[in-house]
């Protein structure tokens, strides 16, 4: 895909950051309940993800936004750092081995990544063909994606923010109640150029969102100079 000059738009709008990072607000929007939501996240901006009602999932993926065929890689991501969690410090590489983004604060402490997005057909087989017409995650990336070029082929294994996905004793993944509370945050700051697609999780049948999807926040600040 071709390099888009459609950025995150400045909003006029003032509000309280809070425990957010200092410096120029560029963007501050409330993503509704089981939305979508894109945008390009330049190098060294701050991405911060707000889980406002507390225990809602919010499914992630990155590109490089001069090349979408560079994009977030669970793998890489997972060998790099060791460890299936991400948390303060955690580096998330591209299928290049390329770092796209790097969280660098948390105040949930993990954050999913081999839980997957939920979707139709997984809804179908897990909890039955009544759930067949609900919304899922992989219909908003669907949704979202297509604004940019990209399509089915372009999805791939992704990140969960504040979803609880222990592994149990026998090795099976859990999907548990959520260890976030509201208010909570997670800041990444963006090492290249990077487009990032967010579903905030609509799954009702499953404990990721407490059975009650809920807003969250994204803000995304220029750094304060001073803090360079």
């Amino acid at each position: 895909m071709a390099w888009t000059t459609e950025l995150i738009s400045t909003r006029a709008e003032s509000r309280s950051l809070g425990t957010l990072p200092s410096g120029e607000v560029i963007v501050d929007q409330t993503v509704p309940a089981r939305a979508p939501w894109s945008g390009v996240i330049r190098a060294t901006t701050l991405l911060s993800i707000v889980d406002l009602g507390g225990n809602q999932a919010v499914d992630c993926l990155l590109y490089n936004a001069h090349d979408t065929a560079e994009r977030y890689s669970a793998p890489d991501t997972i060998a790099a750092q060791r460890s299936i969690f991400l948390t303060t410090g955690s580096v998330l590489r591209s299928c290049e081995g390329n770092p796209l983004m790097t969280v660098i604060a948390d105040q949930c402490g993990r954050h999913d990544t081999i839980g997957g997005a939920c979707s139709k057909e997984s809804n179908t087989l897990r909890y039955g063909h009544h759930t067949k017409h609900q919304h899922a995650c992989v219909e908003n990336f669907l949704a979202e994606g297509a604004r940019w070029g990209l399509g089915k082929r372009d999805l791939v294994s992704n990140i969960n923010w504040y979803m609880n996905v222990p592994i149990e004793p026998d090795g099976t993944l859990g999907i548990v109640d959520g260890i976030s509370r509201p208010g909570l945050t997670v800041t990444l700051r963006a090492e290249v150029d990077t487009l990032v697609l967010i579903s905030n999780c609509p799954q009702i049948n499953n404990p990721c969102n407490g059975f009650d999807p809920t807003a969250v926040r994204i803000v995304v600040t220029a750094p304060d100079p001073a803090s360079m």
